[in-house]
């Protein structure tokens, strides 16, 4: 069975780290040398050839973003049902503009990746939210240890034109959030979970701990009545009572979900200054990536683009 043969990229491997603009330069000097990455990606046994039924060797086609099949011509597109698809933008560009939001540890800001890329804003902000999209939380478990936590995200009341959000005066004018942060365990880091809800309640956060979390798990929370049903669905559940200024008792406290909420909120304060309530639930998606592949072996970069696929038809 042929495959398709590629070129390692000069001066790097697909595993590289990439940490520099000039490792970036190095790996990927023009778009065919993107291209060229993508098709591994997408296609690493190889393209199939649906007109001839099997995974026959490609031949890149220099007039389109395409390979032609060498037995029958038929061309496959590695762009479409990717984020790249129907842009006119340069296919490095795109990849650049994901090297610069894996660079910093907040991100950055459309307008940011306007200044830097030389796109438009309208550009710039299509080319922000595609990239994000890839940075879904998926429906990974939690187990072992848990820590539950909720949090409001938002400015002052007096700035906004909205109702009553969560259980308290003070915070009507936020977005409330619920996280669950699995502490590390055998030498693996933790991972953390983050969603918006509707409210800070049992009947909007129960749901979500009972579809995320493994059962017979050990859960910290606070002293919130909204955790009070937690142990009647078969978690071990323990607590701090934060009002009693008490913290940490023993192995009890939800210090790992609160030191999550501090790099968020310092983040959008930050780099993007303010979040609607729409787009919140993308930002706590690309967050939540940004901590769970901290020691990603190759990197933020790598991370993100690793995360590139093709639509299901």
């Amino acid at each position: 069975m042929a495959k398709t043969k590629r070129n390692a990229p000069k001066n790097a491997s697909s595993s590289d780290a990439t940490t520099t603009v000039f490792d970036f330069e190095a790996r990927f000097p023009d778009d065919a040398a993107c291209l060229e990455e993508l098709v591994g990606m997408l296609y690493p046994g190889g393209i199939y050839c649906p007109k001839c039924g099997k995974v026959t060797k490609h031949h890149r086609v220099k007039s389109r973003p395409a390979y032609a099949c060498q037995f029958c011509g038929r061309h496959e597109y590695p762009m479409k049902g990717t984020i790249f698809e129907g842009s006119s933008t340069s296919l490095k560009l795109w990849f650049y503009g994901m090297y610069l939001m894996a660079s910093t540890r907040c991100g950055i800001s459309a307008k940011q990746l306007e200044r830097e890329t030389g796109v438009s804003y309208p550009t710039a902000h299509r080319m922000f939210k595609q990239i994000r999209s890839l940075l879904d939380q998926g429906d990974a478990l939690l187990g072992g240890q848990v820590e539950m936590d909720e949090a409001w995200i938002g400015g002052q009341a007096k700035w906004k034109h909205v109702g009553k959000r969560g259980h308290d005066k003070a915070f009507s004018a936020k977005t409330p959030v619920f996280g669950m942060a699995q502490r590390g365990q055998n030498g693996a880091k933790g991972k953390v979970v983050a969603q918006v809800v509707e409210a800070a309640s049992g009947p909007s956060i129960m749901p979500k701990i009972k579809t995320r979390v493994l059962p017979a798990s050990t859960v910290f929370t606070d002293e919130g009545a909204v955790y009070d049903a937690v142990k009647g669905e078969g978690f071990e559940h323990q607590r701090v009572n934060h009002s009693q200024a008490v913290y940490v008792d023993g192995t009890a406290h939800v210090n790992t979900i609160e030191g999550f909420w501090s790099l968020l909120k310092s983040g959008i304060r930050g780099t993007y200054h303010s979040v609607s309530t729409t787009h919140l639930q993308s930002y706590l998606d690309e967050y939540a990536f940004r901590y769970n592949n901290r020691d990603h072996p190759d990197g933020m970069f790598n991370a993100f683009l690793g995360r590139v696929r093709k639509a299901q038809p």
